[in-house]
């Protein structure tokens, strides 16, 4: 699949799709075959960080 590069739209993507159609980052990293280190750096670079209690990035 292909997913935004731009950081803020990837945050708000992935979010959506958290909130929508997966249980876990680990569910929706393996489903759309994404390197889920990969995406959480890519995240954490622009300020972001994975709250595993809140099920989103902020």
């Amino acid at each position: 699949m292909d997913i935004p590069k731009d950081p803020f739209m990837l945050m708000s993507f992935i979010n959506m799709k958290l909130r929508d159609y997966y249980n876990s980052l680990d569910e929706l990293c393996k489903d759309l075959e994404i390197d889920k280190d990969e995406l959480c750096n890519t995240l954490k670079n622009a300020g972001f960080e994975y709250s595993e209690e809140n099920k989103k990035f902020w």
